[in-house]
């Protein structure tokens, strides 16, 4: 009898290509240099703004370029797609919602995320004077 534990081989670099969860999980965690991006972006921005009037035009002008504008796009989709879809898909088991001695379907706590969002997404753009 071997008294060695077993230990499973397994690739140093490709171990998320087995699975398709894997996968995703992968890509969710790459979210996390797009956070990073939107930090500098952030600071940089508030760098430009103590500055000068004139670094703050040349950061908003450098933001209104077509590359930015498509790079802000697919990060907005990215997000949608590996960070907020899921995350409303998790609500129903985040806050089980009992009404007397029935729990809420889980569709409706969804739909009331989604709802809450396109409020406050409304709510937002009229503030700020898009609509």
């Amino acid at each position: 009898m071997s008294r060695q534990p077993y230990i499973r081989p397994m690739s140093t670099t490709t171990w998320y290509m087995r699975n398709g969860r894997y996968k995703v999980y992968v890509l969710r965690e790459l979210t996390s240099f797009l956070v990073m991006f939107y930090s500098f972006l952030t600071i940089f921005g508030l760098a430009a703004l103590a500055a000068s009037p004139e670094r703050w035009n040349a950061f908003l002008a450098s933001q209104q370029s077509t590359a930015m504008i498509i790079f802000h796009g697919l990060a907005l989709l990215y997000f949608l797609f590996f960070q907020t879809f899921p995350w409303f898909k998790l609500a129903p088991k985040a806050m089980p919602v009992q009404v007397g001695e029935k729990k809420l379907p889980d569709s409706y706590i969804i739909i009331g995320h989604y709802v809450a969002w396109a409020v406050v997404s409304i709510f937002i753009f009229w503030l700020v004077g898009v609509i």
